[in-house]
């Protein structure tokens, strides 16, 4: 391990001025990369931090602004504690460095290690924090999703926090325009929610939640430029790893009313995202994808996935080689 990757970490002393000016302040805009996590080829699929100076390269001169740590994407869930906090510093120091936005997501591990990781990632210097819900004991209603990040807003009681909805793997279906009118002031730092799911109009009544107060992130690559027209004003999407040149185009058109170029950048993510995803699973598939565009080796994906095969390899990076950009 090179020593050079780490640095040692002290925890803030804000004052109370200075934590409400932070969470008011919460407004980022844009396109957010969830980045993943490189694993080595050996048996254990053990971490390989080494390559991430690299990978955060290469986010920087893609004109990425923010980075999400240790979430679905980066195979958050299948790593231990340990594990999570190791990538958590590497990634700290390099978006420090890189004046990039520091976004670490905490849960999906009992409530006791989500704390852990909690106060963890305040210590290191994360700008907010990501939160899913308990995966066994999921809450089926407002209120007990509510009472749940109060528990974990108290291990970080000067970093904004947020929700991360995605249901089509938690299971965990609180409607969140139901759950952002309820929240309400009862959690000081909560500012808002990642919202992957594909249903537009309950993400819709999300945005205008509480007269717009909160910042809700798209979490669903196939719909930006029309999420974007409905009014969502920052994603947190895979493809921005592999395609952030499309990820700028769609937003930043939306945003200035151009939206035939951001229909065709949109056409062609999906032509992208159709050439990935018939080789497998979310996370395996793309992770390839991504060590195929940037040059830096992802490794293979953890258990319960399979890694592509060598020849799937091949055959994806000659399709992608055949696409317009």
């Amino acid at each position: 391990m090179k020593r050079a990757i780490f640095t040692v970490f002290r925890e803030k002393k804000l004052v109370t001025t200075k934590i409400v000016r932070r969470l008011t302040s919460f407004t980022y805009r844009g396109v957010m990369a969830p980045v993943f996590t490189p694993f080595k080829h050996d048996l254990n699929r053990t971490l390989n931090l080494e390559v991430i100076p690299a990978y955060a390269e290469f986010c920087r001169k893609s004109g990425i602004t923010g980075i999400l740590v240790n979430g679905t994407t980066g195979e958050g869930m299948v790593m231990n504690v340990k594990e999570r906090k190791l990538a958590t510093e590497v990634w700290a120091q390099l978006c420090k460095q890189n004046k990039l936005h520091f976004m670490v997501q905490v849960g999906g591990a009992p409530l006791p290690d989500v704390i852990n990781m909690t106060e963890h990632a305040v210590k290191v210097g994360a700008d907010s924090i990501l939160c899913l819900p308990d995966l066994f004991y999921k809450p089926s209603t407002p209120t007990e999703l509510i009472r749940y990040l109060q528990v974990v807003s108290k291990a970080a009681p000067s970093t904004p926090l947020l929700y991360y909805h995605i249901p089509r793997i938690t299971h965990a279906n609180v409607h969140m325009g139901n759950f952002l009118n309820e929240i309400g002031d009862s959690i000081p730092t909560f500012v808002g929610i990642k919202f992957s799911s594909t249903v537009l109009d309950e993400g819709l009544l999300a945005v205008q939640a509480n007269n717009e107060k909160y910042s809700v992130f798209l979490g669903s690559n196939a719909i930006m430029a029309g999420a974007y027209a409905l009014g969502f004003k920052a994603s947190i999407i895979t493809t921005q790893n592999m395609f952030p040149q499309l990820g700028h185009v769609i937003f930043n058109n939306v945003t200035e009313t151009n939206l035939s170029k951001a229909q065709e950048a949109q056409r062609k993510l999906n032509k992208a995202v159709g050439v990935i995803s018939k080789y497998g699973p979310w996370v395996p598939s793309t992770k390839a994808a991504m060590s195929i565009i940037s040059y830096v080796d992802m490794g293979p994906p953890r258990e319960p996935f399979n890694p592509l095969t060598n020849a799937q390899l091949k055959k994806m990076e000659e399709e992608l080689s055949y696409l317009e950009f």
